[in-house]
């Protein structure tokens, strides 16, 4: 069923949300300002790319990753997931995009605060 849902997610968008996310990463791993929040930008452009079938769990819980949330979260976090939220709300309207909006929540849930995670299969 994950390689079903992941085969519609790009087809419909996802793949477009991947590499947002990709070229987000790349944007920051150029500025030396931005390369802390590089790699999670990429993990969750990789996420972005297959969202159905994995999970995102706390890796590093630690005051490093709090102050790069906050900071992440100042920048760029909120508008990302309202972002999220907004897709999410217009494919709730349909049976059929339910579960795409679904992985839209969790991805604006992601965007909040996305250092200190990690994503792991189901």
């Amino acid at each position: 069923m994950a390689l079903l849902l992941n085969l519609l997610w790009l087809i419909f968008g996802g793949l477009a949300a991947a590499v947002g996310w990709a070229f987000a990463a790349l944007l920051m791993a150029i500025t030396i300002i931005g390369l802390p929040w590089a790699p999670a930008a990429l993990r969750i452009a990789l996420y972005t790319l297959l969202p159905f079938g994995q999970t995102v769990v706390e890796s590093n819980p630690g005051p490093v990753s709090v102050l790069g949330n906050i900071v992440w979260f100042i920048l760029a976090g909120w508008w990302l997931a309202l972002g999220h939220i907004v897709l999410a709300v217009l494919l709730g309207v349909t049976i059929i995009g339910l579960p795409f909006a679904w992985a839209h929540l969790k991805l604006a849930g992601l965007s909040l605060a996305p250092v200190g995670k990690t994503i792991v299969p189901v």
